[in-house]
């Protein structure tokens, strides 16, 4: 009787133990999404471009394209 005891007790703990591995997995698979990755992605890469540091990297690319494309354009004419 108690060798049968101990294996329902093993049983259980062995089911509970396959019920949290399942919602882990499935956890993991919600964070991974490939969509929710992408969506945090272009959240992230907004909230930079949006602070002011930023916005002055983007102005100074800005600054930078036009120059080069005033400069090649002026050099096509020649």
């Amino acid at each position: 009787m108690a060798s049968e005891r101990d294996t329902e007790v093993i049983r259980a703990e062995i089911e509970q133990a396959r019920t949290q591995l399942a919602a882990s997995v499935d956890e993991l698979a919600t964070r991974l999404a490939p969509s929710r990755v992408v969506d945090q992605a272009k959240a992230s890469v907004k909230e930079k471009l949006t602070s002011p540091v930023g916005m002055a990297v983007l102005g100074g690319v800005a600054v930078l394209v036009t120059f080069v494309a005033v400069r090649n354009l002026r050099r096509s004419r020649r």
